[in-house]
């Protein structure tokens, strides 16, 4: 039987030398991949109670739009600035190079909802604390924060400190 990580590609000095490029359009293209891990990000949940999922563009739709569809909760899009119609919070973050600004829909977490945070990679962790916030400035409680793959080498988990995160597969490296 097949793991996540037998799907995923590892492109070496990728896209400078020494980064270990770690392609997941290998795990979404095969329907047994796909699968395989959505499953296993949903099977993380079991047991959490929460009332949304939150996914962060792009990669975090597509792992956090069907685990939402299956466990019958909403879902909230996090886009790059300006990509959304109505009133909008928005956070920046640092960058390796320069900055980063993401934003939600104002009404898009009420007061007191429980949130599970989706996204396919955590490297350095800047996004994902970006929406953190977000989401309890709206008055929202992040119960669980979850990713299919993690640079570890990056300490990503090091922004996300009294969180609980998950991820499918850990890779020790950058």
């Amino acid at each position: 039987m097949k793991k996540v990580e037998d799907y995923i590609k590892t492109i070496p000095d990728y896209p400078q030398p020494g980064i270990m490029f770690r392609d997941i359009t290998t795990v979404v293209q095969d329907p047994d991949g796909l699968k395989l891990a959505i499953d296993e990000m949903q099977r993380q949940l079991e047991g959490i109670d929460f009332d949304v999922v939150v996914g962060a563009e792009s990669r975090g739709f597509v792992f956090g739009m069907p685990i939402a569809y299956n466990m019958h909760k909403g879902f909230v899009m996090v886009r790059k600035k300006g990509k959304l119609p109505r009133e909008t919070i928005e956070q920046s973050y640092d960058l390796e190079y320069g900055q980063a600004t993401v934003e939600m829909h104002k009404d898009s977490i009420k007061p007191g909802q429980k949130v599970v945070i989706v996204d396919d990679l955590i490297a350095t962790g800047g996004t994902i604390e970006a929406i953190v916030k977000m989401v309890e400035s709206l008055g929202g409680e992040v119960v669980h924060i979850s990713f299919l793959l993690e640079l570890a080498g990056l300490n990503g988990r090091e922004k996300l400190k009294g969180y609980d995160v998950s991820s499918v597969v850990s890779y020790e490296g950058k």
